[in-house]
């Protein structure tokens, strides 16, 4: 079995917390008129894909309905089409611009299942490359991101726009 360790995500579970607010974190991102400030790399009609800001590796993306729901069952037909269209364009254009070796993509239903943003359902799309992980994380609790978040939202968000 083949581990993907992230010990660094430990900083954004431990990080203070917004107060309760009726907006997520993803609703108030999709409000923002600031793209580039939030990294937010393409967006369609029902739905946007953003750079996470704690990834798992480079070009880790989210695909955020904007509709805000934790459960599936809430998302129309439609959204759930198209949801799962931008998580197909989103592999390709990273395929494109990154060339990873390969992809997790996945979507965590719940606390227990360890959604991070428990009300607001979002899909990952994680590149990944063969040797990927290495020591660094876990003995010097340092990751190693060879391109800064700002530029590598830059590149997806050009070859979105292609």
């Amino acid at each position: 079995m083949e581990l993907l360790h992230a010990p660094w995500r430990i900083d954004y579970i431990r990080a203070p917390k917004s107060p309760p607010s009726d907006h997520s974190l993803f609703t108030r991102i999709a409000q923002s008129s600031d793209d580039a400030a939030h990294f937010i790399v393409c967006r369609e009609r029902t739905c946007y894909a953003v750079l996470n800001t704690f990834p798992y590796n480079g070009g880790h993306l989210m695909v955020v309905p904007y509709k805000q729901t934790a459960e599936l069952n809430d998302l129309t037909d439609e959204e759930l089409g198209d949801l799962m269209k931008l998580v197909r364009r989103s592999v390709e254009v990273l395929r494109r611009v990154m060339k990873p070796d390969g992809f997790n993509i996945g979507m965590n239903l719940g606390k227990v299942a360890g959604a991070g943003i428990v009300e607001h359902l979002h899909m990952h799309v994680v590149p990944r490359w063969k040797g990927d992980t290495n020591f660094m994380p876990v003995i010097a609790d340092t990751r190693v991101l060879p391109e800064a978040l700002a530029d590598v939202a830059a590149r997806l968000r050009e070859a979105f726009a292609a």
